[in-house]
């Protein structure tokens, strides 16, 4: 793995570290964090429940109205589900004080059926899901309990959100949907399937393409010689893309994730068709990576087409381009005060940083629109996410939530204390 995935850590600010030292020490502070730490049995039993409501990519109603009934029973007044599907939970501040966004994303990659029924040894529970994300969901609503159990008063609003489409072709179109300029918004904190050792301080950038040849088709022996064959060119290109060699640092990636296509054993094909991932930390060579690739594309069907002397336009192979997934890359600077209150954070709670890097979250979505952002860890362990072996550890799972709530309450201004999070000039 590239040393790019590692950059250099920022020294904290101590300024940012006295504030919420300070901040730490008031009593309804204390009492919140305390509340982290008694409530991990019925955290995790929300966990649990919750990781029992299939909720895939672009079906997760049943989860998200859960999520807000819950949302509305731990105090949350301003509760709704915004048009994509978003819950949107709103604690409103004294006023004149920053907005902060805390999210965490509510579905999965397993498809409709997956049996999503929790068994539990010990500490460790297994369940498709069980980490990715529902230990995000979970460390999300202990925050809106905390906040409220604690009576923590705050200058700035919070808005709680579960967001829809995180993983897989959903884009993270709920992040991209909080953040289209509709409501103002001065800094943001995703709560994703990470311990709390992990700040993620940039978004990778992710460009996804299916790719499509297409043709007339034909016998594979009456037509041979006459007829170019999708299939064919298709592989060639792939050949091409193969040899490709993306820079190491920035850290750049591609990969041919699905192939399919041809109607029979004895059939020129018509038609083939892969999905493409193009991920980089660098949009510039995100832009570069993906360039060399549809020109890989365009030589794999033009040598097909040259292969048979194929020149007639009826006959000749085409090739069609649909993006299918487009998350900007992007970092925030070493004084960015999210990053610098979750550092502070994490010293403060004695957790130990254990990664300091971009990844491809949530916070993507408003790291690309320039506003303070970073995407910290829900506690616990989450392993083998994304299969079907999936498991999560309960050890520490309070971290998540004490983590968040500092920096959150460090940002948008506690119990008389001034926000450190600036607000954005419309």
């Amino acid at each position: 793995m590239s040393d790019s995935l590692h950059p250099d850590i920022p020294a904290i600010d101590q300024n940012v570290f006295s504030a919420m030292q300070s901040l730490k020490e008031l009593s309804k502070i204390q009492k919140a964090l305390d509340i982290a730490q008694k409530q991990t049995d019925q955290a995790m039993a929300e966990q649990v429940e919750i990781c029992e409501i299939p909720s895939p990519t672009f079906h997760e109603e049943k989860r998200a109205q859960e999520i807000a009934r819950r949302m509305k029973a731990y105090g949350l007044t301003d509760v709704t589900i915004d048009s994509i599907g978003n819950v949107v939970g709103i604690r409103k501040g004294s006023g004149n004080g920053p907005v902060l966004v805390i999210d965490a994303h509510m579905d999965t990659v397993f498809p409709e059926g997956t049996d999503v029924t929790v068994r539990r040894e010990g500490d460790t529970y297994y369940a498709p899901g069980i980490g990715d994300n529902t230990s995000g969901v979970r460390a999300l609503l202990q925050l809106i309990r905390c906040f409220n159990e604690a009576d923590i008063q705050t200058q700035g609003d919070i808005i709680f959100v579960g967001t829809v489409g995180e993983e897989g072709n959903g884009d993270i179109r709920g992040a991209k949907f909080i953040c289209n300029g509709d409501r103002h918004i001065d800094g943001y904190i995703a709560i994703d399937s990470f311990t709390a050792g992990v700040v993620v301080m940039g978004g990778v950038g992710c460009h996804r393409w299916r790719v499509g040849i297409s043709g007339p088709g034909g016998h594979s022996f009456m037509d041979f010689g006459k007829i170019p064959s999708a299939i064919h060119a298709m592989c060639h290109a792939g050949h091409l893309i193969d040899q490709l060699t993306p820079p190491s640092e920035p850290y750049t990636t591609f990969n041919i994730g699905t192939i399919k296509g041809g109607t029979s054993v004895n059939t020129i094909a018509p038609y083939c068709e892969v999905d493409v991932d193009i991920r980089s930390i660098s949009n510039d060579e995100l832009l570069k990576l993906e360039t060399q690739i549809f020109q890989a594309f365009e030589e794999g069907v033009a040598e097909e087409n040259k292969r048979w002397g194929i020149t007639d336009s009826e006959r000749m192979l085409k090739l069609t381009k649909t993006q299918i997934g487009d998350r900007p890359a992007g970092a925030r600077p070493d004084d960015c005060p999210v990053i610098q209150t979750a550092l502070c954070a994490q010293k403060l709670l004695g957790i130990e940083l254990t990664q300091f890097c971009p990844s491809a979250t949530d916070a993507n979505a408003p790291i690309s629109k320039n506003i303070p952002s970073a995407c910290l860890g829900s506690g616990g362990l989450s392993e083998k996410f994304h299969s079907l072996d999936e498991y999560f550890v309960a050890q520490d799972i309070h971290q998540g939530p004490q983590l968040v709530l500092l920096a959150a309450c460090t940002l948008v201004g506690a119990e008389g204390q001034k926000p450190l999070l600036p607000i954005i000039n419309s």
